[in-house]
């Protein structure tokens, strides 16, 4: 699994304080508070990053969401429920980051009813 925090770190000596805040604010605070467990905000975070087709981050959340307990099935099915409600663009750029992804870490959906 590579580093979800690498393309993070690529933008450090640009904007030094933002990467700061992001990482106090949002995984420090947000994803910490207990109203939501961590599984549920991933999941959030996923379908968010799909409907606004925020690829370059999906890849990263996808891998935080397996690890917090989201099955590749479960992801498959955002990308499918996603694609009546942010269209089938939207839907086929985040699989177009999940295959390459679920074939690295040997996830792969089950096979779809006939």
């Amino acid at each position: 699994m590579s580093n979800p925090s690498s393309s993070k770190e690529k933008l450090r000596p640009v904007v030094p304080h933002l990467i700061e805040l992001v990482d106090s604010v949002v995984f420090g605070d947000v994803w910490e508070r207990k109203e939501l467990s961590k599984r549920d905000r991933s999941m959030i975070t996923i379908a968010a990053l799909i409907a606004m087709r925020q690829t370059e981050q999906m890849r990263s959340h996808m891998e935080k969401g397996l690890a917090n307990g989201i099955s590749a099935d479960e992801i498959s099915e955002i990308i499918t429920h996603l694609a009546f409600y942010a269209g089938c663009p939207a839907a086929l750029s985040a699989a177009g980051v999940a295959k390459p992804l679920f074939e690295e870490m040997g996830f792969l959906p089950k096979d779809p009813p006939a």
